[in-house]
C-alpha cells in the first residue's frame, strides 16, 4: 500500500497550486485537507489512516493526546523550523519523526509595516468610505519624526527597524536579554521596558512566544502608553492580554491597534477585535505569501522525499 500523505491546515486551499506534488506520486498519495482546528476527537478521526502529515506553522495543535491517536502517522513535517504547537518530546517518544523548513525572512516584516501604514493614515475607514460612495473621513497621521517601539529585535524587530529609520523615525527598543550593545549595532536606542511603552507612538511586538513573554503586555503596560500611541501585534497573540487591550481601546486609553494574531484562532465571529472602529485587524497573513508558502511546500516535499529514502532532513527536536 502506498503512504497516504495529509496536507492540512489549507484554509485558503491554495495549497495544491503553489507547486508540483506529482513529484510525490512515487511516495505515495496526497490529499489536501481545508478544514478548521476542532476538539482532540474529531481530530482523530478527520486524520486516522495517514502515514504522514504536512502542517502549517502553529495552526493545528499536534499534543500527546491527538499523537497517540494516530498509531499509523510516522512523519509529520511543519512550515518553518519551530512549532510551538506540536509536542516534539511526545512524537519522538512515540516513533513519529518531526521535520521542518526553512522560512522566507521578508512577508512578516513587510505586512508589519503596511498594517503601521494603514493604521496611521486610517486608510481601512477612508478607502471604506470611497467604496460606498463618499469622501474624506478622517484625518491621517504621521511617522516621520515619531517613535516606534520595538518589542523584541530578533530578525523580524531588526527588519521593521530599519523601516522606520528609513521613514525618519526615531527607533528605541527593549527585550530581556536585549543589550544596549546589541539595540546600537542596529542604529536602534535600548530602553527600559517602562520607557518603551511610554515613549512609543507606534509599539511593534517582535518577541517570540514563550512562558516568559506571555501576557506581557498586560494592563499596567498597556497603562504606560500614550492616548494617541497604536500597537501593533503580528507576533503571537498571548503576548497581549487580549482583555486588557479590549478594554484599552473601548475606553480610549488607547488610539488604536493593528492586528494579526489573537489569543484563538480562527478569531470568534462574535469578538469584539472584529468590530471596534479603532483596530484594523487581519487573519494572521503575516507569514501567508506565495514566496513563503512556495518555500513552505517544496521543502516539506524534499523532507517527505528525504524521509521515504531513509535520510530525513531538517529535523526538529
Amino acid at each position: 500500500m502506498s503512504v497516504q500523505i495529509a496536507v492540512m491546515d489549507d484554509w485558503q486551499n491554495v495549497a495544491r497550486g503553489v507547486v508540483d506534488w506529482s513529484v510525490l506520486d512515487a511516495v505515495g498519495q496526497v490529499h489536501f485537507l481545508h478544514d478548521y482546528p476542532a476538539d482532540t476527537a474529531t481530530m482523530v478521526e478527520r486524520l486516522q489512516g495517514f502515514d504522514v502529515i504536512c502542517v502549517m506553522r502553529e495552526r493545528s495543535t499536534f499534543d500527546k493526546a491527538l499523537l497517540q491517536g494516530l498509531p499509523t502517522l510516522k512523519l509529520l513535517v511543519t512550515g518553518g523550523m519551530r512549532n510551538a504547537a506540536i509536542d516534539i518530546p511526545a512524537a519522538m517518544a512515540l516513533g513519529i519523526q518531526v521535520c521542518g523548513t526553512d522560512s522566507y525572512k521578508h512577508a512578516a516584516p513587510e505586512l508589519t509595516w503596511a498594517l503601521i501604514m494603514a493604521c496611521t493614515r486610517n486608510l481601512l475607514a477612508e478607502a471604506n468610505s470611497l467604496r460606498a460612495g463618499g469622501w474624506q473621513v478622517g484625518l491621517g497621521g504621521d511617522l516621520h519624526g515619531k517613535t516606534l517601539a520595538i518589542l523584541g529585535l530578533g530578525s523580524i524587530g531588526q527588519k521593521v527597524a530599519r523601516f522606520g529609520q528609513v521613514f525618519g523615525m526615531r527607533v528605541i527598543a527593549w527585550s530581556e536579554n536585549l543589550t544596549p550593545q546589541r539595540a546600537a549595532e542596529s542604529g536602534v536606542t535600548w530602553v527600559s521596558k517602562r520607557e518603551l511603552f511610554e515613549q512609543a507612538d507606534i509599539l511593534s511586538i517582535h518577541l517570540v512566544l514563550s512562558e516568559r513573554s506571555r501576557g506581557l503586555v498586560d494592563t499596567q503596560a498597556l497603562g504606560w502608553m500614550k492616548p494617541t500611541a497604536r500597537l501593533v501585534n503580528t507576533a503571537r497573540g498571548p503576548i497581549v492580554d487580549e482583555q486588557a487591550l479590549v478594554q484599552a481601546l473601548s475606553s480610549g486609553r488607547l488610539a488604536g491597534a493593528a492586528l494579526d494574531v489573537y489569543a484563538e484562532e480562527p478569531l470568534p465571529a462574535d469578538h469584539p477585535l472584529r468590530s471596534l472602529p479603532n483596530v484594523l485587524a487581519t487573519p494572521h497573513i503575516g507569514y501567508v505569501s506565495e514566496q513563503n508558502y512556495r518555500q513552505f511546500y517544496q521543502q516539506m516535499i524534499e523532507d517527505i522525499q528525504a524521509w521515504a529514502n531513509g535520510v530525513p532532513v531538517r529535523i526538529l527536536g
